[in-house]
């Protein structure tokens, strides 16, 4: 009885582009990974600046001038901390390295605090087949201002 022989040429080469191809979609998934998580902590310095400025400048406008510095916390206003945040955005370039940089800013009156969120898109370096090419990259900053004497 004559056996017949099989030919199995062929399949490793299959099982080394199937083993290829999952590596190189790990590889796309970890660049895609850090660039979000570089681009999260870079929002976050930049939250956290504006935030404090917001604070800061919002905390200081005429009211001040017209009532003297209340002891405790200061009053914020809602349209100068809006308006100090974007100035701060704008100050330090952050609308450039951050092209679509969208801010939300709320302010808390009873805590005198503020609370800056960022987002901004991120165009994905490497991208994998079935997932979106632009991500949105989110961070949030807050601070609170008091008056020392």
């Amino acid at each position: 009885m004559r056996r017949h022989r099989t030919d199995e040429r062929g399949q490793t080469t299959l099982m080394i582009v199937g083993f290829a191809f999952v590596l190189a979609m790990a590889v796309a998934m970890v660049v895609d990974a850090s660039a979000a998580y570089l681009q999260r902590q870079g929002l976050d310095t930049v939250a956290d600046g504006a935030a404090l400025r917001g604070a800061d400048l919002g905390a200081t406008g005429r009211e001040v001038y017209t009532g003297g510095v209340p002891s405790g916390r200061l009053e914020l206003t809602a349209a100068a901390v809006r308006a100090s945040v974007h100035d701060y955005l704008a100050a330090t370039g952050a609308y450039g390295r951050y092209p679509g940089l969208r801010f939300d800013v709320a302010v808390d009156a009873a805590a005198s605090s503020v609370t800056v969120h960022l987002e901004a898109p991120l165009d994905l370096p490497l991208t994998v087949p079935g997932s979106p090419g632009v991500a949105t990259v989110g961070a949030t900053g807050s601070a609170v201002v008091v008056a020392e004497r």
